[in-house]
């Protein structure tokens, strides 16, 4: 099912969304969707370079992106990064077509003039998968007690949009903190080596400290209204390859849908590569969603609302309009899967 909006005379449709999985985990891919038969003179590469962020990415593990398109005489190549800005840079230089990433950085990337577009979304998850966190025996008490102190966090990720919001809710400013810029690994290990005094942590990360009780959370992010995640491509690869596209998504979909019903089964799969313990690892299976989603006209007016507040506050310096990151409606439709639902 897809979502179709108006604005002025033209009418868009739009899709969405998905965390980093992918399809036919025990074999569940050709039992729930009708997958879709790709004609490979109708696809314009023989590389798929595909991004991600995290040790723990299932579409990776299982190869299931290989198996589909190995027939077809398409190798896929995988470039770990370490935050989604780092991996729409790679997007801008040519180097990724494909990749994952939270709300925030595509608003900093098409203000920057990265050419990219968004393909799906992700629902938002439970909200408690990222916190601001002190160390257990700190004297901060609460986030109205962060004026003044350092707090860490990696600019341009959906990790900032959380901070303002937090903050905001404290009668706080960015700009009351001390800021420092760190990515989620280096945030762990200064907060680990107890160098910073407060820091934005997230899954899986956050999960591992919660088991050890080595913080004290401040404030997660349960009730505090997000976009969740997206699907990105270069503009370039998405219009070229569209029926590929479809495949990517489908392989998505399913095994998201699978993951949604079985955190356990996931988290045993993933913990060898990502070297945390199965029980840790299912808590954070549970705090995500996995599957896409419609891009309606809410999801867009959210991620516009965003991007407004950056600007506002002088985060970006140029005033953007998200939907020119987004195709027309006869695009979406050639690769939309016939089972994404809102």
């Amino acid at each position: 099912m897809v979502a179709i909006f108006k604005k002025g005379s033209f009418f868009m449709l739009l899709v969405a969304g998905v965390f980093t999985m992918s399809t036919s985990l025990i074999g569940c891919s050709s039992q729930t969707t009708e997958k879709t038969a790709v004609a490979s003179s109708n696809i314009k590469t023989k590389v798929l370079r595909m991004g991600y962020q995290s040790a723990g990415d299932i579409v990776k593990i299982k190869g299931v992106l290989e198996k589909r398109l190995k027939p077809l005489g398409i190798s896929v190549e995988w470039s770990k990064f370490a935050a989604g800005p780092q991996l729409l840079e790679a997007m801008n230089v040519g180097s990724v077509d494909f990749g994952f990433v939270g709300e925030t950085p595509p608003i900093f990337a098409q203000a920057s003039g990265v050419p990219f577009v968004y393909v799906a979304s992700t629902k938002p998850g439970t909200g408690e998968g990222t916190a601001v966190v002190v160390d257990k025996d700190s004297s901060i008490k609460t986030v109205a007690d962060l004026k003044g102190k350092g707090l860490a966090f990696q600019r341009a990720t959906a990790q900032q949009y959380f901070v303002v919001k937090v903050l905001k809710e404290a009668r706080l400013k960015l700009s009351d903190v001390k800021h420092i810029n760190l990515t989620p690994l280096e945030t762990r290990a200064a907060f680990e080596r107890k160098s910073v005094e407060a820091a934005v942590v997230s899954d899986p990360h956050l999960a591992v400290f919660q088991k050890t009780a080595r913080v004290r959370i401040l404030r997660d992010g349960k009730n505090i209204t997000t976009q969740g995640g997206y699907w990105l491509g270069s503009r370039t690869f998405v219009k070229d390859n569209p029926e590929l596209v479809k495949a990517i998504l489908e392989e998505i979909n399913n095994i998201g849908k699978w993951a949604e019903t079985n955190p356990r089964e996931v988290a045993e799969l993933i913990s060898p590569e990502a070297k945390i313990d199965v029980p840790t690892l299912e808590l954070v299976s549970k705090r995500r969603r996995y599957t896409l989603r419609p891009l309606s006209e809410e999801v867009l007016s959210g991620q516009q609302t965003i991007a407004d507040l950056f600007y506002e506050q002088k985060f970006i310096t140029k005033n953007i309009n998200v939907r020119d990151a987004t195709l027309s409606a006869e695009q979406y439709a050639a690769f939309t899967p016939t089972d994404v639902k809102p």
